[in-house]
């Protein structure tokens, strides 16, 4: 050995650096074959660097391009097969509804009157927005006035209605005989006073339910608030052809001006469509600032590691090569992004940058032992391949391990995840090499310089030590490590099987939700418009039956079912159809109503029916041409909602719910009450919608994580093994794995995190990515010999630490999230990696440091370490 005085470290003589192919076996990897390949791939890294870095820019230019074309679709049904039955009839229910979307137009003022004309100004203006962006637009129900008020009493039974014209013709002849004379003698019998009150009752006038339509207008009592409802043949996922509808909407209600009514009006919107577009929004941001957050954690510490901004470029541009493939790929095999794996780019940015991490560490460290770059690229590739790949290929593993499950949810989140560990350790070992040969050519690393430019790379030239407090806690308390380590464990475990046992599932659907306290007034209005115009909202689920015959059973099937359930497990409150609107035996109660009209005119005649009285009465008698009618002769303001695209009316059915749709155990007893319903003639009703996309969701997800989970730790063990073989080292990379796991498990119970669709992930990718640390630095420990562990530490495990730190930050920005759920899977995932790494960097060496220490006591003689 020599010494530089410039770099202030002993260097290490040239014959130390890896000979080519063929000369001394010592020298020689577990794989000659492989290291063959590193070592001429080496030659040409650094013969033809710009080649590479070409080849990289292509690449990059090229996944750009199909990554741009990626779509976040958000909803609950994209994390299913498309091949689930619920999907399919969601599908089908979105493809036959003709009003697809609502948006609501909710003003707000103080003179009613003002109001209504800028209301019916907004709804004349908007309907001259052609389709689809507006299919249709109403400032009330003043059609379905018009229609019902006078067929109201068509809505009696006959024989309720039969008892009404013999109580009206008994009153009148009373009146009639009082006023003439006619009754001789006191009749202590005398009918009821006829009370208009009593007939509008009887006749089944419902005052409550048209006063809440004040003039047939959406409005509320106080007259302060009026609604325009506008349906749109735009689907809430249709996020362009969304945003085009709002704009629309909104210029033309601008151009309206409601203002200019009256001062004190101003308006908002609200409904589905701007609820899907705002979410939609609030995705892509939240999806920008969790991956801004991510790169400046990342790049922070590693920078804070390596104090060197060459160091910092050469690695923030091999991950960007890396995620710019990754998701060029993702656009190929899957085409779409969603809830689950919109937020991938940090956590593969994060630990995809681990192979960078270690191949420059070991780097920096023969340059700094005075290796020409040349000698350190052939010492990175040689020491660093199979760490890294057993690493990445564990985890890349563990991604893969989802693919075995149903859920769409995991699989997209496996292909994406396990095709990312793959391709940044190719980047790594394909362009990090030509990065360093050039910043080496254009700024040496063991340049002379004086003053301050010279004294920073002096110091900073070993990074920054973050494996030294672990190596010195590993080499003074061993045996304490050890056994506080193996306590824990115990109390884990304990800890774990409570947790299971008290069910540690998320029920509560508003956990899942995306935080809406930025949209308050948003969602003000849309409570206000939905109260007002009684629209079956977002709660309401359709059900799309195949012939309107077959409505009538479906509903007694659905009824009898909520009728048999206890008064506290009812599954709906109210079946909704078309039908509703269509009394039955209308032939037979005609009569019976014009006999009612004829009697209440000649009572009014002769002055038994006030004027005012029968004023409130006038407009439910029926006029004289009335005739019986179906569902095709009801006006579109009411049959509208149940009205499919090509016209076709009373195949759709609305179920409304009777419980809390945040609360999953209800949702789920609501999903199974209409999901299949079976009639007489065989055929079978299915139903879709949230509550049973949600239900399928949980059935999957408990079906899947088992298998997933079993799955990962058997390919985690096969890569394992693949890179170590004999069977003590692979044990205690295992071993530590395992507490690590056990440790998270345990943390979580302790936190009283609950589990949900998302962070369930955490548990089988934790197998793969958690591994890493512990097979890095038993690697290492095997290159420095027995007693090494504590020198295993300080030098890899310092890089290890910064591999865990950064997977840990990628994970840790995901906790900004606007989504319950996302920030639930950055806070399982972040348990996990802290977990796993404490067990590699104090727990696994402790152990051998303790085992070494005893073995040298009592001069037992071990095998090698490099086979152990």
């Amino acid at each position: 050995m020599h010494h530089d005085p410039d770099l202030d470290e002993p260097t290490i003589s040239y014959r130390e650096i890896p000979p080519p192919p063929g000369s001394s076996p010592d020298l020689s990897p577990a794989s000659r074959r492989a290291y063959t390949f590193f070592y001429r791939l080496g030659e040409l890294q650094m013969n033809r660097p710009l080649t590479f870095i070409v080849v990289a820019i292509a690449l990059v230019v090229g996944s750009l391009l199909l990554a741009f074309r990626l779509e976040i679709r958000p909803g609950f049904e994209e994390l299913l097969p498309k091949s689930r039955e619920s999907v399919q009839e969601l599908e089908r229910v979105k493809e036959h509804t003709r009003g697809v979307s609502s948006v609501f137009v909710v003003l707000e003022g103080d003179d009613t009157a003002a109001m209504r004309k800028a209301a019916d100004a907004i709804a004349a203006e908007v309907a001259k927005i052609e389709r689809p962006w507006v299919g249709s637009v109403e400032s009330g129900l003043h059609e379905a006035r018009k229609f019902l008020q006078p067929r109201v009493g068509l809505f009696a039974s006959r024989a309720k209605l039969q008892k009404l014209r013999d109580d009206i013709e008994e009153r009148y002849e009373y009146e009639v005989g009082k006023a003439t004379g006619a009754n001789l003698e006191f009749d202590d019998e005398q009918p009821p006073p006829l009370s208009m009150k009593d007939v509008k009752k009887r006749f089944g006038i419902d005052q409550e339910a048209f006063d809440r339509y004040p003039d047939g207008y959406f409005q509320s009592k106080d007259g302060r608030v009026l609604v325009v409802a506008i349906q749109s043949g735009v689907l809430g996922s249709e996020y362009d052809k969304g945003h085009e509808a709002l704009r629309r909407i909104r210029e033309a209600v601008e151009r309206v001006n409601p203002a200019s009514y009256h001062g004190s009006i101003r308006y908002g919107l609200s409904g589905d469509l701007v609820s899907s577009i705002s979410e939609y929004t609030a995705i892509n941001d939240d999806l920008t600032e969790v991956g801004m957050w991510g790169a400046i954690f990342i790049i922070g510490i590693v920078f804070l590691y390596y104090l060197r901004g060459r160091t910092l470029v050469s690695l923030i541009l091999i991950i960007s090569v890396g995620v710019a493939v990754t998701f060029g790929a993702t656009e190929l095999l899957i085409g779409q992004l969603n809830m689950a794996t919109g937020f991938l780019f940090t956590i593969i940015a994060g630990n995809g940058i681990n192979p960078g991490i270690i191949y420059m560490a070991r780097y920096l460290e023969a340059r700094r032992l005075g290796v020409d770059p040349k000698g350190a690229v052939r010492l990175a590739h040689r020491d660093t391949w199979l760490p890294t790949l057993a690493a990445k290929s564990a985890a890349a593993a563990a991604y893969g391990s989802l693919l075995v499950t149903e859920f769409r949810g995991f699989r997209d989140f496996g292909i994406i995840g396990m095709v990312g560990e793959l391709v940044c350790w190719i980047c790594t070992f394909a362009f990090l090499p030509s990065i360093l040969v050039m910043t080496e050519r254009v700024a040496p690393l063991d340049s002379r310089r004086s003053g301050l430019f010279g004294l920073l790379p002096k110091v900073t030239v070993a990074g920054t030590r973050f494996g030294t407090p672990f190596a010195l806690l590993v080499e003074r308390a061993p045996r304490v490590c050890t056994i506080v380590g193996g306590a824990l464990f115990v109390l884990a475990i304990a800890g774990t099987v409570r947790w299971i046992k008290h069910d540690p599932m998320e029920y509560n659907l508003e956990n899942l939700r995306s935080d809406v306290s930025a949209r308050a007034e948003e969602q003000r209005l849309g409570h206000l418009a939905e109260d007002i115009t009684g629209f079956v909202g977002a709660d309401g689920m359709a059900i799309l039956t195949d012939r309107p015959e077959q409505v009538p059973e479906l509903v007694e099937r659905l009824e009898q079912k909520r009728d048999a359930a206890p008064p506290d497990q009812k599954p709906f409150s109210r079946v909704h159809t078309l039908q509703d609107f269509v009394p039955g035996d209308q032939k037979a109660k005609i009569p019976i109503l014009l006999s009612i009209k004829e009697k209440i005119m000649l009572a009014r005649k002769q002055g038994v029916i006030k004027d005012q009285d029968f004023a409130a009465i006038a407009p439910f008698l029926p006029p004289e041409h009335l005739k019986p009618f179906d569902i095709h002769a009801l006006p579109d303001d009411i049959a509208r909602a149940f009205t499919e695209r090509d016209g076709t009316r009373g195949r759709i059915v609305y179920i409304s719910p009777s419980g809390n749709v945040s609360d999953a155990h209800y949702l789920f007893r609501w999903a199974e009450s209409y999901r299949h319903t079976e009639l007489s003639d065989g055929s079978v009703v299915r139903g879709s919608g949230r509550a049973v996309i949600y239900a399928d969701i949980w059935a999957a997800v408990l079906q899947d994580v088992p298998r997933a989970v079993a799955v990962s730790l058997l390919l985690t063990l096969v890569a394992v093994g693949l890179a170590f073989r004999r069977g003590f080292a692979s044990a205690l990379v295992i071993s530590a794995l395992a507490v690590g796991a056990v440790w998270m498990t345990g943390a979580l119970a302790l936190g009283g995190v609950r589990l949900n669709f998302l962070n369930f992930i955490a548990l089988p990718i934790t197998f793969g990515i958690g591994v890493d640390y512990a097979v890095n630095v038993m690697q290492r420990y095997r290159r420095e010999g027995r007693g090494g562990a504590a020198a295993a530490v300080r030098e890899t495990g310092g890089a290890v630490v910064l591999c865990s730190l950064t997977t840990t930050l990628g994970y840790l920005a995901l906790v900004s999230s606007v989504n319950f759920a996302v920030r639930s899977l950055g806070i399982a995932a972040v348990v996990g990696e802290l977990t796993c790494v404490l067990a590699a960097v104090i727990l696994l060496p402790a152990v051998l440091h303790w085992r070494d220490s005893w073995a040298n006591r009592r001069g037992v003689v071990t095998d090698k370490v490099a086979d152990a």
